[in-house]
């Protein structure tokens, strides 16, 4: 919903949640800051969920394949090859995102997301997650793609996008959530140094990681939810000041600069 159009009824009930709103700068006050009771956004993680189950779903096809033809032949056809890319097989610019190397790899990638994916799609909502989730996957490909020839796969190109995309929500939202987004941004930026750091290890595609870093970026900045305090003193509710306009040409410009990255290796 854009700023020029008030909400026709309440959001659905969601949890609840004391917040101190942040006083403007231009104000002065001797009260201390009063807490309310504050509705928050009602979107259980079903996107969350589904996709970690399709993905640990094509990691015991992987598993499969290797027990009976002794090769991985669904990781042959998922990861990123960019000869094959070239050839013309871009699928492949998308599809490393579900293909893993290992328990470990999958392990940790799941349990990344189900820190993270909860809480994003709870203030996103499904569609705008999923959307959010699959362009940050596609820009860490397309980085992983123009920057280094090495194969690569694994669903971290997107949970760095959603690292991204939460620490501009942190940094967008100060002003309701106050102190507790500060910690959530300072724990996101040390989060993601910490991983880019470990990146440099060999056999780690840290361009993919960037890639989606970066991608998670774009969107949060330009497309995600920036909210204000809205209702009545009983009844207060968070309303999104941007509505699908605006989160509509964030992915888009997001997926026009990963396309141009694309063609470019292509044309180059």
């Amino acid at each position: 919903m854009s700023d020029q159009t008030p909400p026709r009824d309440p959001p659905p009930e969601g949890d609840n949640e004391t917040i101190t709103p942040v006083p403007l700068i231009s104000e002065t006050t001797t009260q201390p800051p009063v807490q309310v009771q504050v509705r928050l956004p009602d979107h259980p993680p079903k996107v969350t969920y589904t996709i970690m189950a399709v993905t640990v779903l094509v990691y015991l096809l992987q598993l499969g394949s290797k027990f009976l033809y002794g090769e991985d032949w669904v990781a042959y056809w998922g990861l990123k090859v960019n000869e094959l890319i070239l050839y013309g097989e871009v699928w492949r610019l998308f599809t490393p995102m579900l293909v893993h190397g290992g328990i470990l790899h999958i392990a940790f990638n799941m349990y990344a997301l189900y820190v993270f994916g909860p809480s994003m799609e709870r203030f996103y909502g499904h569609g705008r997650f999923l959307l959010l989730y699959i362009v940050s996957g596609f820009g860490g490909v397309a980085a992983s793609f123009a920057l280094t020839s090495a194969p690569s796969l694994g669903s971290s190109t997107a949970i760095f996008g959603l690292l991204g995309a939460q620490g501009v929500f942190a940094y967008l939202n100060q002003g309701v959530f106050g102190e507790r987004a500060r910690k959530v941004l300072g724990s996101i930026i040390n989060i993601a140094v910490i991983n880019l750091i470990l990146g440099l290890t060999p056999g780690i595609d840290n361009w993919g990681h960037m890639g989606g870093l970066v991608s998670g970026l774009m969107v949060g900045w330009f497309g995600g939810p920036v909210f204000r305090l809205a209702g009545t003193a009983t009844d207060m509710y968070l309303e999104n000041k941007r509505g699908v306009r605006e989160f509509s040409l964030a992915v888009l410009g997001t997926g026009l600069v990963i396309g141009m990255v694309v063609v470019g290796v292509f044309v180059l």
